[in-house]
This record gives structure tokens, sequence and C-alpha cells, in this order.
């Protein structure tokens, strides 16, 4: 069993880490917590908050080209039950180049907005609490 303390890192790759690096902390309010060049062969970026136990990070491993999201299904979602703080949330997703879509599934269309990164990855905005 893992430890309820434990920090959760989602990793993906990406052909644009310093763009996407952008884009993710001007949208998300996320910090830079680590950036590394060359890494046995990878650059990369780990965003996130240092009081958050999760955090995002961007990888390109040098000498390949990894293209777009494989569907429109690979998602981060995230709930926000503050009407104005989820306005302002999706505002901040638009400034920093995210596009809004439609989602595939139209459960997210319910009460939130999808939006869609330069690599076709996808974040869901949610304008509710989650349910625990």
């Amino acid at each position: 069993m893992i430890p309820t303390d434990s920090t959760l890192r989602v990793v993906r790759p990406t052909d644009n880490v310093n763009d996407i690096a952008i884009m993710y902390s001007k949208a998300l309010g996320f910090e830079m917590l680590k950036q590394f060049k060359d890494h046995e062969g990878f650059d990369g970026v780990v965003l996130g908050h240092k009081k958050h136990p999760y955090h995002l990070e961007f990888v390109h491993q040098i000498g390949t080209k990894v293209g777009k999201a494989p569907t429109q299904e690979h998602l981060l979602v995230f709930y926000v039950d503050c009407s104005q703080a989820w306005e302002r949330a999706c505002r901040s997703m638009i400034d920093a180049g995210f596009s809004v879509v439609e989602s595939s599934n139209p459960y997210w269309e319910q009460v939130g907005k999808t939006f869609e990164d330069i690599d076709g990855y996808r974040v869901v905005l949610q304008n509710r609490d989650w349910d625990k």
C-alpha cells in the first residue's frame, strides 16, 4: 500500500518542453520546481506547488519525436468549486495559449470546460467540488 502522504508525479513526453512549461505555469500558476538538461539523454521540467502532493513533469528524450497526444482522453482534471475562481482559471488557460475544445466525453461539458495544449493533451476545469 502507498502511504497517504506520498507525492504523485505525472510525467508525460513532449517535443516542446520550454513552451509547455510556460503554458502550464502561466495557466495553472505552477512554479518550476526542477529543470534539467541532457540528464542521461533527457531534458525536462517539474512543475507544481511545493506544498501540494502532486507535480507535473514534462520530458523530452533527445533525438526522438513524440508528436501529439494519442487520444482526446488524455486528461488532467481539476475541480474548482468556487465559480469566481473557476472563471478566473478558465481565463488563465486561454491567456496562456490553451484552446477551448469540446470534450469527447459529454460528462466534462456539464459543468466544466476542456482546454487543449500545443501537444494535443487536455486539461478539464470542473466547476464543482469533487465528491470524495
